[in-house]
């Protein structure tokens, strides 16, 4: 596999201390540069609470997570969330994009949180906007938007900065079966132009079966 992107050693996640529930428990993972990884298991195994630590939109209670060579626990509230906006693009079952900003702006909005020039943020938009299929949508608010359409809006905001890892969290579940075959078929597009890492949480076995490696997560372990 190479140097991995991504690894954890010891990932270990619970909540409360007298009767404490432990969701993960010593995960060490690693994942290659350019993998499509699937994360399958029952609903409440803690799927998303380990793509929340690999994206560090959380934190562990024991273990680390490293980005390269970047151990998330060395940076701060302020570089994580540089790692975030720049290295990770994040696709969730509900799209959560801002209903009264349009398609267009919707996708701008990392790279102008980033600080880049909003000139510099609309081209990438549009370039992106057109590779998802929607150049016709791009004034178009959410509400105007199919669910189809406002998924890959969804996927265009997150893969606008050119991430190297892109989690997504159920990111058909919400869709026909129709739909979330262009979303998926989408996702696997963008991985193999681009050379970005995949991992996907899904209940789909037709994803799951789409990606280089499947990993189940029971009783707080991946196997």
């Amino acid at each position: 596999m190479g140097e991995p992107l991504v690894r954890t050693v010891g990932l270990e996640k619970f909540y409360g201390d007298g009767d404490r529930v432990e969701v993960l428990r010593g995960i060490d993972l690693a994942i290659g540069q350019a993998e499509r990884l699937a994360i399958v298991g029952e609903s409440g195994a803690g799927k998303s609470t380990l793509l929340h630590l690999l994206g560090a939109l959380d934190k562990p209670n024991r273990g680390e997570v490293y980005f390269g060579d970047v151990n998330f626990a060395d940076l701060d509230d302020s570089g994580l969330a540089h790692l975030r906006n720049t290295e990770i693009g994040f696709i969730f079952q509900f799209h959560h994009l801002l209903a009264d900003f349009t398609a267009l702006e919707n996708v701008m909005m990392p790279a102008l949180i980033g600080g880049r020039p909003r000139g510099e943020a609309r081209r990438a938009a549009e370039t992106v906007l057109d590779r998802v299929g929607l150049a016709n949508r791009l004034t178009h608010r959410p509400g105007e938007l199919s669910g189809g359409e406002q998924q890959r809006v969804a996927v265009a905001r997150a893969v606008v900065l050119g991430p190297r890892l892109i989690l997504a969290d159920e990111p058909t579940g919400n869709l026909d079966p129709h739909t979330a075959e262009g979303v998926s078929q989408l996702l696997l597009d963008l991985n193999r132009e681009r050379g970005i890492t995949l991992v996907v949480v899904t209940h789909s076995a037709r994803i799951a079966g789409q990606m280089d490696r499947v990993l189940e997560l029971r009783d707080g372990r991946l196997g």
